[in-house]
């Protein structure tokens, strides 16, 4: 069964209604709107149990990603901008490097890269994640199917389409955020939706 990531959690009632997953996501760049604060995010990380907590960092100075790592106490960095394999060298956690499938993405400089887990995301002139727009998954397939490491597919992914995703791809996880949102706010019953199509318990809050 692929694992289940829920990225963009921005509260405490998100927070629980997601508490199956097996990834909890929180975006820790202020330039992007899912963005929490860190004050918030350790509260939420050491209140609701389960999922492993995934701080995602956009370019950020390397100082501050591990200061924030530590503080909001986070399992894992995502590096979602276009950070170096000397940059990732530098970070004090278990890695995900997220590349855009249609920016030049290098099968050879996926699996060469620092990180213990690769994150595949479609590719958008507008924003470097989050886009709720998914790739050509039947074309990109072939390729990413070849990587050695585990991966992630994200992009538009909905409980509509997870299960077509996960029969493409045969993923380590499914990766998703705007799909289980209402008015740019997560719903818990989107949440709760998604989690029970991709065969998780659901939690009640």
């Amino acid at each position: 069964m692929a694992r289940v990531k829920i990225c963009g959690i921005r509260d405490m009632e998100a927070a629980r209604a997601a508490r199956s997953a097996d990834f909890m996501g929180f975006i820790m760049s202020d330039r992007f709107r899912r963005y929490c604060p860190p004050d918030i995010v350790k509260h939420i990380c050491s209140t609701v149990q389960g999922p492993r907590k995934v701080g995602v960092f956009v370019d950020q100075p390397i100082n501050e990603v591990n200061e924030i790592a530590e503080y909001c106490g986070f399992d894992m960095v995502q590096l979602h901008g276009h950070e170096s394999v000397e940059y990732a060298e530098k970070i004090e956690r278990t890695i995900i490097k997220a590349f855009r499938y249609g920016e030049d993405f290098s099968l050879e400089g996926a699996e060469a890269y620092p990180a213990e887990y690769i994150l595949i995301d479609s590719y958008s002139k507008a924003t470097v994640g989050g886009s709720g727009i998914s790739f050509k998954w039947r074309e990109a397939a072939s390729t990413i199917k070849q990587l050695k490491k585990p991966y992630i597919i994200a992009g538009g992914i909905s409980a509509e389409t997870l299960q077509e995703a996960i029969k493409i791809f045969d993923p380590y996880g499914i990766d998703a955020s705007g799909s289980m949102e209402i008015e740019g706010r997560k719903s818990p019953e989107l949440i709760r939706k998604f989690l029970s199509a991709a065969g998780k318990k659901v939690v009640e809050t």
